[in-house]
Order: C-alpha cells, then sequence, then structure tokens
C-alpha cells in the first residue's frame, strides 16, 4: 500500500520558521517528481513547490519564492520543504504528492499519490 505521511505542521508567529516533511512508503519514488499543495479555508489546493527525482531542479511558486526551500532524500525517500520568514497568508493545510517524472510539476491532476496533510497556522 502506497503512503505518503507530511509531519512537521503547528503554530508559529508570523516572520518564524517551519519544516515540513513528506515521507513515502509502499513504492520507490526515487524516479518521481515531488511536490507540496496547500489549501486554505473555502480555498483551492494550490501548488507550492516542486523537486524532481535528481533533487537538483526545483519550482516554486511565486507566491513563496525565496522564502521556501524544497530538499529530497531519495535514499530515505523523504521530500522536506524549508518555510522561512512565515506569513498569515501561509496559514493552510499542506499536502505532499507524487507524480511521474515527465508531469507538468504545477498541475495538480499530474499527482497520483497524496497524504494526508498537514496543518500550518501563522498568526500575526
Amino acid at each position: 500500500q502506497v503512503q505518503m505521511v507530511e509531519s512537521g505542521g503547528g503554530l508559529v508567529q508570523a516572520g518564524g520558521s517551519l519544516r515540513l516533511s513528506c515521507a513515502a512508503s509502499g513504492r520507490t519514488f526515487s524516479r518521481d517528481l515531488i511536490a507540496w499543495f496547500r489549501q486554505a479555508p473555502g480555498k483551492e489546493r494550490t501548488f507550492i513547490a516542486a523537486i524532481k527525482w535528481n533533487g537538483e531542479t526545483t519550482y516554486y511558486a511565486e507566491s513563496v519564492k525565496g522564502r521556501f526551500s524544497i530538499s529530497r532524500d531519495n535514499a530515505k525517500n523523504t521530500v522536506d520543504l524549508q518555510m522561512n520568514n512565515l506569513k498569515s497568508e501561509d496559514t493552510a493545510v499542506y499536502y505532499c504528492a507524487a507524480a511521474n517524472s515527465g508531469s507538468i510539476y504545477y498541475v495538480r491532476s499530474a499527482y497520483r499519490y497524496w497524504g494526508q496533510g498537514t496543518q500550518v497556522t501563522v498568526s500575526s
């Protein structure tokens, strides 16, 4: 059974940092495109960041560029999202997801496997 499990969410003050982690099991994700999406209350789930299988190519939404950093450890089947200088508008449930390596990184429907999400709340 394929599972993706997010952790590291919580409550943080504006300007603070959090590090989210996504652990995958049930298959080898080393060749997959892995991404983070987020969903705020009443809004659609949107793309945040993605990383190709080699860990060298990354993509970011404009809203988080320069503040968030995505990384992966294929040996451990994990992908992390370092979030710095958090803002109240970053408050959302954060999801990690996996897609085939040739997928378009920002297209939500391209991602086949999803985690259950972890809540991030930024207080102003």
